[in-house]
């Protein structure tokens, strides 16, 4: 599909440009990571395994582009209806081309109309001529300088112009993941990304994560760029300093957010553990951040987060944008049949602790004494 050349549009000006690679990668006058203009939107082959699924190195793009993936597999099961409900899970998941380009350009417009709180976005796309010189305030990265914004206040125009231009997005090598993110961040606005980031001046989104910052994470899923996920806002204060808010979780979204640091679990605070609004979402479908690796939980049922029945016992999907899957039973039982020592209970559980996968161990920050199999060996490529 070839690219379109883009019609209408602002032009970034010089300030702006400084604004925006501040606000994302801490500085104008230094080139921002590679990847970020190197890596797009890239589906796996549809005639092959998982077409439903995006490919990505292993970079800082990865945490977006589970974001987004979770966004697509909500779509394919649960958005796109089908006429029998006894469809099986795999056959939702088998787009052909033009149903993937759909699903992306959907879920990439839902995300930003959801960040505009579905008044507005702006749409980040670069032209051919750069409108701001190299400098010593500004490093050309060869995407940021030739940008023009396009702006929308109906979603339906937002679909329209995103499915028009998605090979901008889509090209690989290509920027795509850097217009996408430039565009999250204007739509959000700089000065509300600030406040956002509640954090000292300089502070700016990306840090030094491999997979990406989970600051990316919470403006994609959530609209708000939040380093806090605890619900709603807790005031934080000691005799020495006035209590002052932490805005996190201000509402249950579509989708979840399940996190376990590994090592760094007790180190947290209780501000950085997702609360309940982020553990139990609309549908059942989590982006997940294990030990600084992302990738997406789901199950088909859209009743499992509804029904205590339904989770005595069912099936969890994951899949990371490396191509990886894998499939589990989950098991709750364990801990309505009760009997035997507590003492025997809690020496089980930590031996379980001991030679459990850190995948498990994530899911269990969901489903604490839940017993999980495997289908089929792990994977090579599922390292943490």
């Amino acid at each position: 599909m070839a690219k379109l050349k883009i019609v209408g549009g602002r032009p970034i000006t010089m300030d702006e440009a400084i604004e925006l690679r501040q606000t994302v990668f801490g500085s104008a006058a230094s080139p921002p990571r590679g990847e970020w203009t190197r890596t797009g939107f890239t589906f796996g082959p549809a005639n092959q395994e998982y077409p439903y699924g995006l490919r990505t190195p292993r970079n800082a793009t990865r945490g977006m582009q589970s974001v987004i993936q979770a966004h697509i597999i909500k779509q394919f099961i649960f958005d796109n209806k089908p006429r029998d409900k006894s469809v099986p899970l795999e056959e939702l998941l088998k787009p052909n081309e033009a149903e993937q380009a759909l699903s992306l350009y959907t879920a990439m417009s839902d995300i930003l109309w959801n960040i505009g709180e579905k008044a507005k976005a702006i749409v980040a796309l670069p032209g051919e001529a750069s409108h701001i010189p190299h400098s010593h305030v500004y490093f050309q990265d060869n995407v940021t300088e030739k940008l023009y914004f396009f702006e929308f206040t109906k979603l339906d125009d937002l679909q329209i112009f995103m499915k028009r231009y998605l090979p901008y997005f889509t090209e690989n090598p290509g920027p795509g993941t850097l217009l996408y993110l430039y565009s999250a961040v204007l739509t959000r606005g700089m000065e509300n990304m600030r406040n956002d980031l509640d954090a000292p001046k300089g502070a700016h989104l990306m840090g030094p994560h491999e997979e990406g910052s989970l600051n990316v994470i919470t403006l994609l899923l959530t609209g708000r760029a939040t380093p806090y996920l605890h619900n709603g806002v807790v005031y934080v204060g000691d005799e020495d300093h006035y209590a002052v808010p932490q805005f996190g979780i201000l509402s249950r979204g579509a989708i979840g957010l399940l996190v376990w640091e590994g090592e760094n679990e007790a180190m947290r605070s209780a501000s950085r553990m997702p609360g309940s609004r982020l553990k139990t979402p609309a549908t059942p479908v989590w982006v997940s951040c294990c030990c600084g690796h992302y990738g997406v939980l789901f199950n088909s049922n859209r009743e499992l987060l509804r029904n205590y029945h339904a989770e005595k016992r069912f099936e969890l999907h994951y899949y990371t944008c490396a191509g990886c899957y894998l499939s589990m039973t989950v098991d709750n039982r364990g801990q309505d049949e009760g009997g035997g020592d507590n003492g025997d209970q809690d020496g089980d559980r930590k031996r379980d602790d001991m030679v459990s996968t850190p995948l498990e161990r994530l899911i269990h920050t969901k489903w604490m004494d839940a017993k999980i199999t495997y289908h089929g060996a792990l994977p090579a490529s599922l390292n943490f």
